[in-house]
């Protein structure tokens, strides 16, 4: 048997508080997910889900698959009615998918106190309602909620459960750590235990986490150690509370650490990709740090850690980051040493290794602008600036010279709150005068300083403020505080940059910001490369 790779972002995923899928999302993030090469895509369920209904139907037409298998999700029979008199039975047959999965209680406590039937009913349940699917022609899985908890409580019940599903056809009994609560020494022992209670070899058992102790990933790869072929997973870690295993995380640790093949050649280098793609339709910020897909994932700080990967970029990544289409960045702060800036320089196109001088410069103001509270950490627009100054021949000239600029704010008597700027600045020889009202100072001044340039630099157009960022300097406190800016700025051609200002006066800040971005955003070097 071949692993099975089942993801349920689409379900167990989208119960994530803030997620909310239209049919046309859900149809988008399959599409994904069948890419990325996954064995099996849990689209929801049908019959208690109007919006899943919908999905499966339009999914018969809409959603070619090359790799996976779409899988309709529901709930045994109800105690106490025959299977075939079943609605919800029948709204999975009506999805027509090649595949069901069906959840089952597997602690008698849930049996007893929330389903309020018998051990035996139960058991009936599951046996009725696997046997009429497999004998209507579909591949079954049968997820047993509460597995962990329920054979630690009461083993063998719990392992009557697995045992009669199997009789009954079911291709995998998944096991459910349905309350996170697991860790991969128990979840290993567990699988031990019942594959010799049962006599069941453990590619027949399935895997299914909560990520409650933060150990979701880390006890889906100890249960795939264990034998288990069948494992599920969320992209991202979506899911209630804490998450599920992440399906990104998972995949690479089975295939670039244990060394097994669980996708198809090729879909591993679209990891990132596909991660990223999904955060947008669930319209959640990706998250930098996350393992493998984060822009943080393989970006190096300290200035040791520089030095050695300018000898062998190996020595400080844990795998080549193209694997899985990511990139190594190299952060600039007070930290960094001359490696640091070297290999971000390079990062960036500029050569500072055949520049000792420069090197020795450009580290050194780094250094001391960064003890006064500024952070190119985020800010490679105004790094990349502050490098082309003390390169020979690389300055790039500032597109205007400021003679002076005024920003005021009137609260009105109607309450309306109304900021206007006024920048007086010398272009090409030509002062200029321009004034402009926005709905802050620094967007006000912002707007200002384009109108007073635009005529001179068209390109102006196509920028826009993409975002604003304050923070407040450690240390510092009060009205009087240092402030530092970040600037984000974007262009008609879908490049953006990002520039830094630093000042006691907020509206100073951000006014060093602003120009390093339109001084980066009209440089030679960048007009050139639109």
């Amino acid at each position: 048997m071949t692993f099975q790779v089942y993801d349920t972002t689409l379900r167990d995923g989208a119960q994530r508080e803030g997620i909310s899928y239209s049919v046309v999302d859900k149809l988008a993030v399959a599409r994904l997910l069948d890419e990325f090469g996954v064995g099996f895509i849990e689209g929801g369920w049908p019959g208690a889900m109007p919006k899943d209904t919908e999905f499966f139907a339009r999914a018969r037409n809409e959603l070619p698959l090359k790799h996976a298998v779409l899988v309709a999700f529901g709930a045994t029979r109800k105690a106490g009615i025959a299977v075939a008199d079943d609605p919800q039975v029948r709204a999975l047959l009506d999805a027509e998918t090649p595949a069901v999965c069906l959840v089952a209680k597997s602690d008698i406590r849930h049996v007893e106190r929330a389903l309020r039937t018998t051990g035996a009913e139960n058991l009936a349940m599951v046996h009725d309602s696997v046997a009429h699917f497999v004998a209507e022609g579909r591949r079954v899985f049968l997820d047993c909620e509460h597995f962990f908890d329920g054979y630690r409580y009461d083993p063998a019940y719990t392992a009557s459960v697995v045992s009669t599903a199997l009789e009954a056809g079911a291709e995998v009994v998944v096991m459910c750590d349905t309350n996170g609560g697991m860790l991969p020494s128990r979840v290993t022992a567990a699988i031990g235990e019942l594959v010799e209670r049962l006599g069941v070899g453990p590619e027949r058992l399935g895997i299914h986490c909560q990520n409650d102790t933060s150990c979701a990933v880390a006890n889906t790869v100890a249960a795939v150690e264990a034998g288990v072929k069948h494992f599920q997973c969320t992209a991202n870690g979506y899911g209630e509370r804490p998450g599920n295993a992440d399906l990104f995380a998972v995949v690479a640790n089975l295939q670039l650490k244990l060394g097994l093949p669980v996708l198809p050649d090729g879909c591993l280098e679209q990891t990132v990709r596909v991660s990223h793609a999904i955060a947008e339709i669930a319209n959640i910020a990706p998250d930098t740090h996350q393992a493998y897909v984060g822009a943080a994932a393989f970006a190096h700080k300290a200035g040791l850690h520089a030095s050695a990967i300018k000898v062998d970029p190996v020595l400080y990544n844990h795998i080549d980051p193209s694997i899985v289409g990511n990139d190594m960045r190299i952060l600039v702060t007070e930290m960094a040493g001359r490696a640091s800036i070297e290999l971000k320089s390079r990062e960036l196109g500029l050569d500072l290794a055949g520049h000792p001088e420069a090197l020795s410069s450009v580290t050194r103001r780094v250094k001391e602008l960064e003890a006064r509270g500024w952070s190119f950490e985020a800010a490679d627009a105004s790094f990349e600036l502050l490098v082309r100054s003390e390169l020979p021949g690389e300055t790039t000239a500032k597109p205007f010279a400021l003679e002076s600029y005024r920003v005021q704010v009137e609260h009105r008597e109607d309450g309306a709150v109304v900021s206007e700027a006024t920048v007086k600045v010398r272009v090409r020889g030509e002062r200029v005068i321009a004034t402009a009202e926005g709905n802050g100072p620094v967007n006000a001044l912002d707007e200002a300083l384009r109108v007073a340039l635009r005529r001179h630099y068209p390109a102006l157009a196509h920028f826009e403020l993409a975002d604003y960022k304050v923070r407040i300097l450690e240390g510092s406190h009060g009205s009087g505080a240092v402030t530092r800016v970040l600037v984000e700025t974007v262009d008609g051609s879908g490049r953006d940059w990002t520039t830094v200002g630093v000042h006691e006066n907020v509206v100073e800040a951000s006014w060093h910001a602003l120009v390093d971005a339109l001084t980066y955003g009209l440089s030679p070097a960048q007009i050139a490369s639109r």
